[in-house]
């Protein structure tokens, strides 16, 4: 007698976008509709969540700072066990998978397994957030470069950002609240100006969605003053002049220099 194949399963890495539902691209609207399972992360949009079919089975394996509810390889290990029996594994993720989304190891760990796996991109944080604000990551007369770091990270003191904030550059920092000040005095200290814009997004693509301008000195200052809450943005350039933003300004005479600024050519 033949042996009966076990049933070919499939894993799908899923960008969920920003947050905002109407950002998901057709593929990953229908990849959700027609999965066995979805393993989704803390930050993919209540929205879009709401759009996985009620006979659909989801795992939540949401991160929290200095708190995982499940190991990296423990996830690894389940979405490559469940599409090795035979499931179609939507594995949702904020953002792209592959912009601080840890979808490369995942990829390694489909690979490693035999798995069939595919990725679909999704509009990362930096690009819907600024979208939102007006806020352009490049502009001619601003900014031929951009850059995109991880702000939190152990010794952040010794990484190496040189280049990557300055004239001509915008720096996208992701979840960098909880580290906002020794960021700026990273970068301070590396010879970037106190006086560049810096804007932070709150919350981006959502209906209750903060944008806030100031500089980069007073940066610290301001998610503390302003009691600014996870997810957020952070962008670093002469760019974040231009943002549709709220200025919250935290020194006499810093607005002056803000208006100064935006107005160099």
């Amino acid at each position: 007698m033949a042996k009966t194949l076990p049933p070919a399963g499939k894993l799908w890495l899923v960008g969920a976008g920003p947050g905002d539902p109407d950002l998901l691209t057709l593929r990953a609207a229908r990849l959700i509709q027609s999965a066995d399972l979805v393993v989704h992360d803390g930050l993919v949009g209540e929205g879009v969540l709401a759009l996985i079919p009620a006979h659909v089975e989801r795992i939540s394996v949401a991160k929290q700072r200095s708190r995982h509810t499940m190991k990296q390889e423990l996830i690894n290990e389940l979405i490559v066990r469940e599409a090795r029996a035979g499931k179609q594994v939507v594995r949702l993720k904020g953002g792209d998978p592959f912009i601080f989304g840890r979808g490369g190891e995942e990829l390694d760990a489909a690979r490693a397994a035999g798995v069939d796996c595919e990725v679909v991109p999704g509009i990362t944080a930096a690009a819907g957030c600024a979208a939102q604000a007006g806020l352009p990551l490049t502009h001619r007369e601003d900014a031929s470069a951009v850059s995109f770091v991880a702000g939190q990270c152990k010794d952040l003191s010794d990484q190496d950002w040189s280049g990557l904030a300055g004239h001509g550059r915008t720096l996208v920092i992701y979840m960098g609240l909880a580290t906002a000040s020794a960021i700026a005095d990273k970068l301070i200290a590396d010879g970037v100006s106190p006086g560049l814009p810096v804007a932070v997004v709150e919350r981006g693509t959502s209906a209750d969605a903060r944008v806030l301008r100031t500089l980069l000195t007073d940066l610290g200052d301001l998610v503390a003053r302003e009691r600014v809450a996870s997810p957020a943005l952070i962008i670093v350039g002469k760019v974040a002049a231009r943002a549709d933003a709220l200025d919250c300004l935290g020194a006499p005479g810093i607005s002056t220099a803000l208006k100064d600024m935006s107005c160099e050519s």
